[in-house]
């Protein structure tokens, strides 16, 4: 009877130590869980581009899921790499939804990016160019439309330049801003 009884209480005590543990366990997630939600809300609201108030976070297990509505895909696809970027998000469930669907952002991103592609070719053919001295010369691009700044030994080389700029695909036109130095 004596060794049954104390059975009876080594088991007691043993499966109390275990409920134990496991609550703290619980708990200790529950406190990582609130931690990642008060930094994701955090980020959310230091971000200039997006309006926090109208996203909404749960987190369970590390796992971020964000509800609620943006203005953009931009904004969406923003506030999903946000939290992902935080220590401690295992996965992000983006069901943002999308408001307004801007065509505008989407063609001044493309536009954009063309115009960046178009600096870059040109700049660089200049600098590959042995009759140009590339270096000389700065390329911005807006829209299409390509301005040369900078110096050139010679009017030859400064349509040599201009006409490197006006022969690059996406270019709408040319502004010479160049000046003879020789």
């Amino acid at each position: 009877m004596k060794k049954t009884t104390l059975s009876v209480v080594m088991s007691i005590v043993l499966g109390s130590m275990a409920f134990g543990a496991n609550a703290a366990q619980d708990w200790q997630d529950d406190a990582k869980d609130a931690w990642i939600d008060g930094k994701a809300e955090t980020t959310l609201l230091l971000n200039t581009n997006l309006n926090s108030f109208d996203i909404n976070t749960d987190v369970h297990d590390g796992n971020v899921t964000l509800t609620g509505k943006v203005n953009s895909s931009v904004d969406k696809s923003l506030a999903g790499e946000l939290i992902r970027s935080l220590d401690g998000v295992k996965d992000v469930n983006n069901e943002l939804s999308v408001m307004k669907h801007n065509d505008k952002d989407s063609k001044d991103l493309s536009e954009s990016l063309t115009d960046s592609k178009v600096a870059t070719v040109v700049k660089t053919r200049l600098l590959f160019s042995a009759d140009v001295s590339g270096t000389d010369i700065n390329v911005d691009v807006a829209h299409g439309v390509v301005t040369l700044k900078g110096t050139v030994s010679s009017d030859a080389e400064r349509d040599l330049a201009l006409t490197i700029a006006k022969n690059t695909d996406d270019v709408k036109d040319v502004v010479d801003e160049l000046r003879v130095t020789g």
